[in-house]
C-alpha cells in the first residue's frame, strides 16, 4: 500500500517514554519506532495512554522520563517552525469560527510556501466540503473534513489524527478514509499516525497496529502479522471420554496454558483466544490439558475481535503473554 520516503529519518521514535500525574503513570517505558510511510493505528481502551503519547510527540506536554522524536527532531524542541512538516488533526479540533471554508483556507496558505493549490481544489471537490459556508456552520463531519482539507494541501510528512471517525456518519467515514489512502498511494507518502476507537475503519487503511494498555506497550507489529497470528479456538469435548484434567464449570483462568485468552468452558464446549496461530502448538496444548478433547477449530479473527478480547481481558499474564509472542 506504501512507498518508503525519500528521507532515511525516522518519522516517530520513542525510547523509555514515560508521564506521570501525581502517582498515576499514563505512560510506562514506551519504545517504538514508527516506519516511513506507514499508516499507523494506535489503539486501546480509554485511559489507554494514546492521548497522552500525541500531547508527548508535539510537544505539548514534557515527559517524565524517556525520549521522544519526530521526523528526526526531539520532541521537546519542536516549535511552530516543524508545523510545516507535521500536521496535527483532532476530534476536537478548534476552527476560527466565523470564516468561511474558503477563507479559511486562503489564510493558511500564506504561512505554506509549499501549499499545493491544485490539491486544494481536488481535496475539496472529493470531500463534497461547502467552500462557501462558515465553520459555526458545518455538521461534525463536514468540520473534520474541512480540518483534512486544512492540512492536507501543504504535503506534510507526517500526520497525526486523533479520533478522525469519532461520531461521524459511514458515509463521511468512507470519504475521510479515501482522502487518506489517496495521500498514502502517492509516490513519497506521508507517514500517518491515526488514534482512534473505530477499529473497522482503522483495519481498513491501517499497515501497522500499535496497542496500548494502561500506559504499557502491549503490542507494535504490522497489522497483517498481527491478523495471522491470533485465533479463535474451540474445543469439542466428549462426554464419553474420560474427563478433562480440569474441573469443570466455574474455575480460575491460571489453572489453563499462560497464553489462553479469556477461556470459556461450556458442558461440551471450551473457547478461547490464542496469540500465537501455530497450528502444531494450539492442538498440542489441548491435548495435553483437557483429556476429553474432541475436536479443535481454529478461526482468524479480525483486529476489533482481538481488540475487544484483549480489552477484556483481566489476566494478569496477559501483558507477559503478549510480550513474548511480539514480532
Amino acid at each position: 500500500m506504501t512507498t518508503p520516503l525519500a528521507s532515511s529519518v525516522t518519522p516517530i521514535e520513542t525510547h523509555n517514554l514515560s508521564m506521570r500525574f501525581g502517582r498515576e503513570s499514563a505512560l510506562m517505558d514506551l519504545s517504538l519506532i514508527v516506519p516511513d510511510g506507514a499508516i499507523y493505528a494506535l489503539v486501546g481502551p480509554n485511559g489507554a495512554g494514546k492521548s497522552t503519547f500525541i500531547k508527548l510527540l508535539l510537544n505539548i506536554r514534557r515527559p517524565t522520563s524517556g525520549t521522544a522524536s519526530v521526523l528526526g527532531r526531539p520532541s521537546a524542541s519542536i516549535s511552530a517552525e516543524a508545523f510545516t512538516e507535521i500536521a496535527y488533526v483532532s476530534e476536537n479540533q478548534e476552527l476560527p469560527e466565523w470564516m468561511t471554508v474558503s477563507q479559511l483556507l486562503a489564510h493558511l496558505r500564506s504561512f505554506y510556501p509549499k501549499w499545493d493549490t491544485a490539491l486544494e481544489q481536488q481535496l475539496a471537490t472529493q470531500l463534497n466540503i461547502p467552500m462557501s459556508r462558515k465553520l459555526k456552520h458545518l455538521s461534525r463531519g463536514q468540520r473534520m473534513k474541512a480540518s483534512l482539507l486544512s492540512v492536507l494541501p501543504y504535503n506534510p510528512k507526517l500526520i497525526i489524527l486523533d479520533e478522525p471517525f469519532s461520531g461521524l456518519d459511514p458515509l463521511v467515514r468512507d470519504e475521510l478514509t479515501e482522502g487518506l489512502l489517496d495521500r498514502a498511494a502517492q509516490p513519497y507518502p506521508p507517514t500517518i499516525l491515526i488514534s482512534s476507537h473505530d477499529l473497522a475503519e482503522v483495519e481498513t487503511i491501517a499497515t501497522h497496529v500499535c496497542f496500548l494498555d494502561r500506559g504499557r506497550l502491549l503490542f507494535s507489529e504490522e497489522s497483517s502479522t498481527l491478523t495471522d497470528r491470533f485465533r479463535q479456538v474451540t474445543v469439542t469435548l466428549a462426554a464419553s471420554a474420560p474427563p478433562s484434567s480440569l474441573p469443570r464449570g466455574s474455575h480460575p483462568d491460571s489453572a489453563y496454558p499462560a497464553d489462553w485468552i479469556l477461556p470459556e468452558l461450556g458442558p461440551s464446549v471450551l473457547r478461547f483466544v490464542h496469540p500465537h496461530a501455530d497450528e502444531a502448538t494450539i492442538r498440542s496444548e489441548v491435548n495435553r490439558t483437557l483429556l476429553n478433547a474432541q475436536a479443535v477449530e481454529t478461526e482468524p479473527m479480525s483486529l476489533r475481535s482481538i481488540f475487544v478480547a484483549l480489552a477484556k481481558s483481566t489476566r494478569s499474564t496477559t501483558l507477559d503473554i503478549l510480550k513474548a509472542n511480539r514480532r
